[in-house]
């Protein structure tokens, strides 16, 4: 089971854009697929087809130890993987969880227990560092990061590395940046490309090959219920993603085979 949280401290990137999509072009390649919605927003959830206003129990009642991830899982009718919901509740648990104990690990012990069950987890995690995003960045192996590219995308990119960077030290040392993502890139745009090059001269292989271009299509999606990748099979966004998910299937048989050896 590799297990991705998908982060960035900057809000409107992509995250959960890029969360569900991911996971449903992961599940059309025949992985076996959990997306976890850290985010009180609950969009992951209702971006998959499952209406957080009636969720009986929740990502919420599975950290403070009321039900278990069996009990907490839902089924994207659409996508067809499995989704950990997440609605309003969740912003209680930053308080609750304080004074639980293993509050970091909580996620993390509850995957452990489901291990052979998923060939990918992703977790969307909230947009700022919290008790719900050190749950994700504790239970993963690493971080996708979706970014802009543009100058204030750089600027919280450097305080995002140094995050994980202190994470990886003091809470996971499995954890590493897996790779950056660029999403709602315009390659008509000298800016873009500019920091586009930046990315790839700092960062290397690090890069993800795959750019997401700005898509209407895609942001429709989620007023249907429906992944992007599913919604219009044919639109460039949706291409894209199903082209990451290629990409993220090549680089964990990579790793895998590194592994072995």
């Amino acid at each position: 089971m590799h297990i991705f949280a998908i982060a960035n401290q900057k809000g409107g990137v992509g995250k959960t854009t890029t969360a569900v999509n991911l996971a449903a072009a992961l599940a059309q390649a025949g992985q076996r697929t959990l997306l976890v919605d850290l985010d009180p927003q609950g969009n992951a959830t209702m971006g998959s087809g499952i209406d957080k206003r009636t969720l009986r129990v929740s990502v919420y009642q599975m950290l403070l130890g009321l039900a278990s991830l069996a009990e907490a899982r839902a089924r994207s009718p659409s996508g067809h993987f499995d989704v950990l919901p997440a609605n309003r509740d969740l912003a209680g648990a930053e308080v609750e969880l304080v004074d639980l104990e293993r509050r970091e690990q909580r996620l993390r012990d509850q995957l452990a227990r489901h291990a052979n069950e998923y060939d990918f987890v992703l977790i969307d995690c909230p947009p700022s560092l919290s008790m719900l995003t050190l749950n994700g960045l504790c239970a993963a192996h690493g971080v996708i990061i979706p970014m802009q590219c543009e100058y204030y995308a750089l600027e919280g990119l450097s305080d995002l590395v140094n995050t994980i960077k202190q994470v990886h030290r003091n809470l996971n040392r499995e954890l590493r940046i897996i790779g950056l993502l660029r999403v709602m890139f315009d390659p008509r745009s000298t800016l873009a490309n500019q920091v586009s090059q930046q990315l790839e001269a700092h960062f290397g292989d690090k890069v993800f090959r795959t750019l997401v271009p700005r898509n209407v299509r895609l942001a429709e999606a989620p007023s249907y219920g429906i992944p992007g990748v599913l919604f219009d099979k044919h639109a460039k966004g949706a291409q894209a993603y199903q082209s990451f998910a290629r990409e993220m299937i090549e680089r964990v048989g990579v790793w895998e085979k590194e592994q072995r050896a």
